[in-house]
């Protein structure tokens, strides 16, 4: 699957239409395109037909490549049938279209007055061609409304089969939450743009309100309408048995999809400059296409300008790349990992994944007071929702935007030294970002067994994930039955240090496996807040032939 923006470039269609209708004999037109997409419309050459088209014929043939160029944008698979979103160049230019919309034979069922953007419903094409053909001057994006739906049940296959362990109720210990957390995201709003979000006791009492954006106020009784109660009760549920990072936070529910889990661009456009209208300043967003388009690139700009941060699923395909919007860079992408920090099978990857979490065997509510476990990355984003929830609330200063960063810098190191595509810039800590201005914690930790087949060797990969710098640490390593110790130098807060083991390839493929394990040793007096992070144990298994 592959990033598509779709939309017609109306300066293209000038250019071709100028060419078709300008009256020079003497210079030979030169093929052009209606759009980068688009088949050339090759045009004959002076010597076969010395003199333009009769202003009649050129008017049939512009008329005939734009319906085909229309019907290659809207009518795809992919899309809402018989509709396309179109934005206006300028506010007048917009007026006059709702004003002549319904005699042109349109049918306008949304409208986004910001963004100057509606949707639009057609039984006939050509109307629609006929209007851009009058007043091409007045477009300045036409596209299709494409799907977007809640991601749907991982598959696992493709990637090299691993262990994967639920988390079950155990994910926010699992992401360093501890102790009294109860007025985390005091003060804060979290929009849960989903399929609604159901009345539970673990959301309290006057914490949670809805909006209608045309899809009603509540959950229906589908199979998918539990969807938005689970993703908001991991963010800030209070209940024990289904817990939340911030469970003092407002929760403003706005269903943005049908009982299929299905959505569309402009439906999530009109969500998020809902939200953003509403005062929340962090959109969650577990839900994605592989398919995007101006209308959901002006939303984000909207949120953006207006102080809110959008945090989205990176999807359930094991793909290697993200679906919309979290393929957008100022969009918190989150992929999922399991009870091990390992990436989960089907977490799509992609160099624009910013993050990772908990997405694997993970326990919420669901509709009617039930708890259930879900698998996705759709449970991974709302656990940095409610994080950057906890960080505002920890210091009303700070703008969402700052809180992330405030996250992102305090990520657990995993995976392949450094930022990469399946974790991003690491996993989610909570523990260490809540904690940020103690200068009593302290958590070195193994961080990371990876294995680097391009050089063939294993990379054991440390970390401090404290606020003061650490000396004195050893890391004692284990091949089988020898082990060797080395000095873990001088080490600031954030920092790593790596060492390589050359693994020979005749010996992993004669011995079908091989083992490794490394036990980070603390100096004497340094109290470690997550001991259990100092061992780690990996079976490294010779690659099928």
């Amino acid at each position: 699957m592959s990033r598509r923006l779709t939309f017609i470039s109306l300066g293209a269609l000038l250019v071709l239409l100028w060419l078709w209708w300008r009256p020079s004999p003497r210079e030979t037109p030169a093929p052009t395109r209606v759009a980068s997409t688009a088949k050339p419309v090759s045009l004959r050459t002076a010597a076969a037909q010395p003199s333009p088209p009769p202003p009649e014929l050129a008017s049939t043939l512009a008329e005939r490549a734009l319906l085909t160029e229309l019907q290659r944008l809207l009518q795809r698979r992919n899309a809402r049938r018989h509709e396309a979103v179109l934005t206006f160049a300028s506010e007048e230019a917009y007026r006059a279209f709702l004003a002549r919309a319904r005699a042109s034979g349109l049918t306008i069922t949304g409208q986004l007055d910001a963004l100057r953007t509606v949707r639009l419903h057609y039984d006939s094409l050509p109307a629609l061609r006929d209007d851009v053909l009058h007043y091409p001057a007045d477009y300045a994006a036409l596209g299709a409304n494409y799907l977007i739906q809640a991601p749907e049940t991982p598959a696992k296959e493709d990637r090299a089969a691993i262990r994967e362990v639920p988390l079950g109720n155990n994910s926010l210990a699992a992401l360093g939450v501890t102790g009294d957390h109860s007025q985390w995201g005091r003060g804060t709003t979290i929009a849960i743009l989903d399929s609604g979000v159901a009345g539970d006791v673990t959301f309290g009492t006057g914490r949670l309100r809805a909006l209608d954006v045309g899809l009603g106020l509540t959950p229906g009784n589908g199979a998918e309408d539990g969807h938005g109660t689970a993703v908001a009760g991991l963010a800030a549920g209070l209940s024990p048995d289904a817990p939340g990072v911030s469970p003092a936070a407002n929760l403003l529910s706005i269903r943005v999809t049908d009982a299929t889990g299905t959505s569309d661009l402009f439906t999530v456009a009109q969500g998020i400059l809902a939200a953003v209208d509403a005062g929340a300043k962090i959109l969650n967003l577990s839900l994605g296409g592989y398919a995007t388009g101006p209308v959901l690139t002006a939303a984000i700009d909207y949120a953006t300008a207006h102080g809110a941060i959008l945090v989205a699923a990176a999807g359930n395909d094991q793909a290697a790349q993200l679906t919309w919007p979290a393929a957008d860079p100022r969009v918190v992408s989150v992929g999922a990992v399991d009870a091990l920090g390992q990436q989960v099978t089907f977490s799509n990857s992609g160099a624009q994944l910013q993050t990772s979490a908990p997405g694997y065997g993970v326990q919420t509510a669901w509709l009617d007071g039930r708890r259930v476990t879900v698998d996705g990355t759709s449970a991974s984003a709302p656990f940095v929702a409610g994080a950057i929830a906890a960080v505002m609330s920890q210091n009303p200063t700070l703008t969402a935007a700052q809180a992330w960063q405030i996250l992102a810098d305090t990520v657990s190191e995993a995976g392949a030294p450094g930022p990469d595509p399946d974790y991003g810039r690491g996993i989610l800590n909570i523990g260490w970002a809540m904690n940020r201005n103690n200068p009593t914690y302290a958590d070195p930790a193994i961080a990371s067994h990876y294995y680097d087949a391009a050089n063939h060797q294993v990379q054991f990969i440390v970390q401090n994930r404290g606020n003061l710098p650490v000396s004195g640490l050893t890391l004692d390593l284990t091949t089988d039955a020898t082990t060797r110790t080395t000095v873990v130098p001088y080490l600031l807060s954030g920092a790593t240090f790596i060492v390589n083991l050359p693994v020979s390839p005749t010996a992993l493929s004669a011995n079908a496996s091989l083992t490794f394990s490394s036990q980070l040793n603390n100096p004497a007096g340094l109290v470690d807040q997550v001991p259990a992070n100092n061992r780690k144990f990996t079976r490294l298994t010779a690659p099928k032939k």
